[in-house]
């Protein structure tokens, strides 16, 4: 069954060993931040830099894992239609808005909907980790300048995961203008036995 994330929010679940998960982009260009938790003692979780270390990329994609900060396997990347996700930037939050969009007013972010998601499995803020943000197309320049230019997915892209341990999964569907192309759209879920 598919379920849904509505615009600029976010969810949280549990995922048992060996299912997989299947994140989708039902309209295009729009950017899902995810992190991972073990479910046994969530002080294990998803490591950007073990990942990048280990995958010996900063391009995860299909056939590539997802790392925990214990050196360990927490997700294999079955199959990925679009090919671009990143694992740089951290989850959008309210001092990305004042910082670098100059707004000082409220505004819906990853951050928030990450940690507000996983607040039922006792994850407070700040063990909250650099997601790994599925459709996400960050690119760099020779003198490594970053630069977030528009998801380069299309409407029914997805990525296909399968657990390796029971997991904590939170998802979004992001909430910052500039990873989405200026507009926000729903993310799609699926948890396949």
């Amino acid at each position: 069954m598919i379920q849904v994330i509505e615009k600029q929010t976010g969810t949280a679940f549990k995922l048992k060993k060996g299912q997989k998960l299947k994140v989708i982009d039902p309209q295009g260009e729009q950017v899902s931040d995810m992190v991972l938790f073990n479910a046994e003692d969530p002080r294990e979780k998803i490591s950007s830099g073990k990942t990048l270390d280990f995958e010996e990329s900063i391009l995860i994609t299909k056939g590539d894992f997802l790392w925990s900060n214990r050196s360990r396997k927490m997700m294999e990347i079955l199959e990925d239609t679009n090919g671009r996700n990143d694992f740089l930037l951290a989850p959008c939050s309210p001092e990305t808005f004042q910082i670098m969009y100059n707004n000082h007013e409220y505004h819906p972010s990853c951050f928030e909907n990450l940690h507000t998601s996983l607040a039922k499995f006792g994850i407070e803020p700040d063990d909250v980790p650099t997601a790994f943000n599925i459709f996400m197309n960050v690119q760099f320049d020779q003198n490594g300048k970053l630069s977030v230019d528009p998801p380069l997915s299309k409407a029914g892209d997805y990525v296909l995961f399968e657990a390796k341990m029971d997991l904590f999964v939170a998802l979004t569907a992001c909430s910052a203008e500039d990873s989405n192309n200026g507009s926000f759209k729903p993310i799609h879920y699926q948890i396949l036995d």
